[in-house]
C-alpha cells in the first residue's frame, strides 16, 4: 500500500520488512537502504518497504544502531495525546488485570511490550521509577509523564513522585546524558524522600528510589519468590546474590527453620537486615556480606548444612560477545551449590540475560550437575511476573529463567 504522509520517510531493506511484518519493531541502521536529507532526531518516521509500501511509522535515534523504534503499524494513526494517553491506558488496565488488582508495586509500562519503546516504569506505591532509553521518549518526557499521572489518578492513585533512574549506560549510545534526579513540573513541585514502602507477597520492604540497583527494586521475580517460599517450609535455607532479601525473606515468611542471606555489598546487607526487622523475621534468619564465588567453596569444605539453595545473580553477560565467559560463571555457582546441597536437597537458579538462552542456561545446568555428580528433578520452570510481559515476536522481551529443582 502506497501512501502520502506528511512524516519523513525511511527505506529499508528486504530483510527488514520481513521482520517489521513479523512483528519485531526495530529498524537497525546497516537495513535503511535510503534516509531522509533531513530529520531531526527524536521524530516521528515512516518506514517504507523498496517497493514503497507502508510498513509502520516509529521513533528515530540518529546516534543509535537502531534507527527507528516502531510505535505503530496504523497507517492511519496520528501520534498526539490521545495515542500516547492510549497506550498508557491500555498498559495500566493490563497490569491491575494480570497482578490481580493489586498493582500497588509492579512495573506499569515495560517499553516495547506495551508499545513504548525506550520507556520503563515501576510504580512504588505513590512513587514512580521511570528509566528513559530512547531520544525520542527524552524529548516527549513531559507529556507522557503528565498523561502518566492523570491516568494513575483515575484508578485512585496520587502520585507523589517521578524518579528519573537515567544512569544506564544505553542512554550514550542515543546520544544522552546519564544522571539520576525527581522529575518536578507544575503537578510534582516538591519532591519527596528517596525511600519508599512496599508490601509484595505479604511482606514489607524498604525501596531506595534513588539509589538502589536498576528502579530501585526487582519486580519480576514476585512470583517466582512464592514458588521458592513453597519449598522453603521446614528447611535450611541458603540465599545467594541476596540483594535486598527479598528471596530469604519469604522463604522465612513462608516457614523456613533458618534462611541465611548472602550479597557481596555491604549496604544491600544492611537493608536486608532492616527488611528482616521491619517484618519480624529477624529471628530466624542471619546475613552475610561476602563473594558467592568465595563463599560456595568453603562451604563445601566446611560441610555446613543446608537443605534448599537459592541462586539469583547479576547478569553476566548483556552482549552475545561475552555469553561464553557468562556461561562458565553461572556453571560455577551452580556446580559448586550442587556440592554443597544433600542429596534431597533443592535448588532454585535463575538468570535475567536475554543472551543467556533458556537452551544454552539448561546446557549449562546439565554440564554443572554432571561434574557435580549428581541428577536434577524438575520441579518448576517460570519466567519474569506477568508485569513484565513478554511478546513471542520480540525476544528481547523474554529474559529471565527460572528453575526449582531437587538434587538427587
Amino acid at each position: 500500500m502506497k501512501i502520502q504522509r506528511s512524516y519523513p520517510a525511511f527505506t529499508v531493506s528486504r530483510k527488514c520488512e520481513n521482520s517489521l511484518k513479523g512483528g519485531h519493531p526495530w529498524v537497525y541502521d546497516n537495513e535503511i537502504v535510503s534516509a531522509p536529507q533531513e530529520v531531526e532526531n527524536g521524530a516521528i518516521a515512516d518506514v517504507l518497504s523498496m517497493k514503497g509500501s507502508y510498513l509502520g511509522s516509529g521513533l528515530v535515534s540518529l546516534n543509535s544502531k537502531i534507527r527507528v523504534r516502531i510505535l505503530s503499524d496504523n497507517a492511519n494513526e496520528s501520534f498526539g495525546e490521545s495515542f500516547f494517553r492510549r497506550r498508557l491506558r491500555y498498559a495500566i488496565d493490563h497490569r491491575k488485570t494480570v497482578m490481580g488488582g493489586d498493582f500497588s508495586a509492579c512495573r506499569l509500562v515495560h517499553g516495547e511490550s506495551d508499545g513504548l519503546p525506550g520507556l520503563t516504569v515501576d510504580r512504588y506505591g505513590d512513587i514512580l521509577s521511570v528509566q528513559v532509553m530512547s531520544f525520542g521518549m527524552e524529548k516527549m518526557k513531559d507529556m507522557i509523564f503528565r498523561l502518566l499521572t492523570e491516568e494513575l489518578e483515575k484508578d485512585g492513585v496520587r502520585v507523589k513522585g517521578i524518579m528519573q533512574r537515567n544512569d544506564v549506560a544505553l542512554r550514550e549510545r542515543e546520544g544522552l546524558e546519564q544522571y539520576k534526579k525527581w522529575y518536578t513540573s507544575d503537578l510534582l513541585p516538591e519532591p519527596p524522600g528517596e525511600l519508599a514502602e512496599i508490601c509484595e507477597n505479604g511482606i514489607f520492604y524498604t525501596v531506595d528510589v534513588l539509589n538502589g540497583q536498576k528502579t530501585g527494586f526487582f519486580l519480576d521475580q514476585k512470583y517466582n519468590r512464592l514458588a521458592a517460599a513453597k519449598i522453603a517450609r521446614g528447611k535450611r535455607v541458603l540465599d545467594c546474590f541476596t540483594h535486598t532479601g527479598s528471596f530469604a525473606l519469604n522463604a522465612a515468611h513462608g516457614g523456613a527453620e533458618h534462611v541465611t542471606a548472602v550479597d557481596v555489598s555491604q549496604l544491600a546487607v544492611d537493608t536486608a537486615r532492616a527488611n528482616a526487622v521491619r517484618n519480624g523475621l529477624d529471628d530466624r534468619m542471619d546475613f552475610i556480606c561476602a563473594d558467592v564465588f568465595d563463599l560456595l567453596p568453603k562451604l563445601a569444605s566446611s560441610h555446613e548444612k543446608y537443605d534448599f539453595i537459592i541462586l539469583d545473580p547479576p547478569a553476566f553477560t548483556k552482549s552475545r560477545r561475552t555469553v561464553g565467559s557468562a556461561e562458565r560463571g553461572y556453571k560455577e555457582i551452580n556446580y559448586r551449590a550442587m556440592k554443597v546441597l544433600p542429596r534431597g536437597g533443592y535448588l532454585a537458579t535463575c538468570s535475567c540475560s536475554h543472551f543467556m538462552t533458556s537452551e544454552l542456561f539448561v546446557k549449562m545446568l546439565l554440564s554443572a550437575a554432571k561434574d557435580a555428580g549428581v541428577q536434577l528433578k524438575m520441579i518448576e520452570s517460570r519466567q519474569q511476573a506477568p508485569d513484565h510481559p513478554i511478546l513471542l515476536n520480540v525476544p528481547e522481551t523474554d529474559y529471565l529463567k527460572f528453575f526449582l529443582f531437587q538434587v538427587v
